[in-house]
């Protein structure tokens, strides 16, 4: 049943369920877009948007387990000549059983076994799906278990219901790293999966895909670090691919406005010159669905055309060591205001719609995602929270971060290695509402004199203004200021919340 998929094709645009589209897609008639729902998307996304891949998403909402049935009952026909598994590509996102209960990743398990099984039963390619991507990826210990566990799954299926094998149950592991500290450190435990795994199975993988995080790590470190990590993590993978002599394809998870990666079809000329080295481009709800389909298609042929042939990143031990010195000094500035900020966040994120049938979280962040010991939301609504108060988190931390870099004689090894950063800045800064800001330093909220601090450090030291530029800028700013104004007084301000994040064509 299973190939090792040596001499596979490996996809370029991921489609994705992120949940930060803030417009109905063109498929629908509601922006909220329900699990019933998912083998419909699959489909557009690959026929309709020209995305090669789909993530097939478990982790931290709920999923039609039978939707590779589904969508090859659907649409047979396009899938008949067009195969997933081969021309196409489903990937699944298990949940972290250390994070949720491991009856879904049971449950998921017998997904991808069922699907094999019935794909088989129409003589299409088999497996349709082979890869599982693990979220919050910390250990080596953590994909050996994934493995084992599948491997072992695979063999009761196969013995309670007289299946083919799978291949020995062999699938493999996309490790997704989803913090700064995650992500510098990669390579060890890259080193280690693939020793053991030699050990066990008596090969190395053929390749190896590795997925970094980008709204996480901003979310917990800032927007600098963030970029700055994933730069990082580029050449780790690099340097582990070359060590075990097996090629390597990273995967960068990146939202539309650049505190989440900055990827989007208005953007991507500049946008894209930051992900040198990536393979695979998430290609998320916003980017689909806000903007008009022709820019999306053009904006897609653009990245294939850029990533079909990538380059490895490669600098020096010192500048890494020097990369890593940085990232501590803005993350400190970063979570001193966050810490004073959070509250205010939390309670506009409760107004923040919902896109995607996610399942509740209890405790800290959700997945323990966040600074220190304080409580954030996920990183779409924290991100959409921010900016309906006209606050864009890109800056916050960013200026003090800037200045302290200048002085330490380190401005010039950030610029090297976040090219696109004034630009990213800029974008930003069309959304910024300085009269919200002013206001709120002005009624005592320190955190607020604090981003103002940083707005004007940015400034300076980076030499640009951030303002509006364009009348929908000016109407975004406007839109916010009557979400503060109304969230005072008492006023229902979700209808302006919504038409704020489609004027900047996302959520958050």
């Amino acid at each position: 049943m299973f190939n090792s998929q040596s001499d596979r094709k490996i996809p370029i645009l991921m489609g994705t369920q992120h949940p930060d589209n803030a417009g109905v897609p063109f498929w629908s008639d509601d922006a909220f877009i329900n699990t019933k729902q998912e083998a419909e998307e699959i489909y557009r996304s690959f026929f309709e948007v020209g995305c090669d891949e789909y993530m097939w998403d478990w982790e931290g909402k709920f999923a039609d387990e039978a939707m590779i049935e589904k969508l090859l009952s659907e649409y047979f026909d396009e899938f008949k000549k067009t195969q997933i598994g081969r021309d196409q590509f489903v990937t699944l996102r298990i949940p972290n059983v250390w994070e949720e209960k491991t009856f879904k990743l049971a449950r998921a398990y017998m997904s991808v076994l069922s699907a094999g099984e019935f794909v088989k039963s129409l003589g299409l390619h088999v497996p349709p799906v082979f890869e599982l991507i693990l979220p919050m990826t910390k250990t080596a210990d953590q994909l050996l278990h994934i493995q084992d566990t599948f491997r072992r799954t695979a063999r009761v299926h196969e013995e309670i219901f007289d299946e083919d094998r799978f291949g020995d149950g062999y699938v493999h592991i996309i490790p997704l790293f989803e913090s700064v500290d995650d992500l510098t450190g990669a390579a060890g435990v890259l080193r280690e999966f693939l020793e053991v795994h030699k050990e066990r199975w008596g090969f190395l993988p053929p390749y190896l895909r590795v997925f970094i995080a980008r709204s996480d790590p901003a979310l917990n470190a800032g927007f600098v670090p963030a970029m700055l990590a994933t730069r990082m993590a580029l050449r780790e993978f690099y340097r582990i691919g070359e060590e075990f002599g097996i090629p390597v394809y990273p995967i960068v998870g990146t939202g539309s406005l650049p505190f989440r990666g900055g990827i989007n079809p208005e953007n991507i000329k500049h946008s894209l010159k930051q992900y040198e080295g990536v393979k695979t481009i998430t290609i998320q709800s916003a980017f689909r669905y806000d903007y008009p389909l022709e820019q999306v298609r053009d904006a897609l042929s653009f990245i294939r055309e850029t990533c079909e042939n990538v380059s490895p990143v490669r600098f020096s031990d010192e500048e890494f060591s020097g990369l890593r010195e940085v990232n501590s000094v803005f993350k400190d500035f970063y979570s001193g205001t966050i810490n004073k900020f959070a509250p205010l966040i939390n309670d506009m994120a409760k107004f923040v719609p919902s896109r995607r049938e996610r399942v509740q979280h209890v405790g800290l962040f959700g997945y323990s995602r966040g600074v220190g010991d304080v409580t954030l939301p996920r990183a779409i609504k924290f991100t959409a929270a921010c900016y309906s108060l006209g606050v864009p988190p890109e800056f916050i931390g960013t200026g003090r971060g800037l200045k302290a870099a200048r002085d330490a004689g380190q401005l010039d090894l950030i610029k090297n290695h976040f090219f696109t950063l004034v630009w990213e800045l800029i974008h930003a800064g069309k959304f910024l509402n300085m009269e919200n800001l002013e206001m709120f330093a002005r009624e005592g909220e320190s955190w607020a004199q604090d981003v103002l601090e940083d707005v004007r450090l940015c400034e300076e030291v980076l030499g640009v203004e951030f303002k509006p530029q364009k009348d929908h800028h000016y109407l975004h700013r406007n839109v916010t200021s009557n979400i503060v104004l109304k969230k005072k007084i008492g006023e229902d301000f979700q209808d302006d919340l919504l038409e704020a994040a489609k004027l900047r064509k996302s959520l958050g």
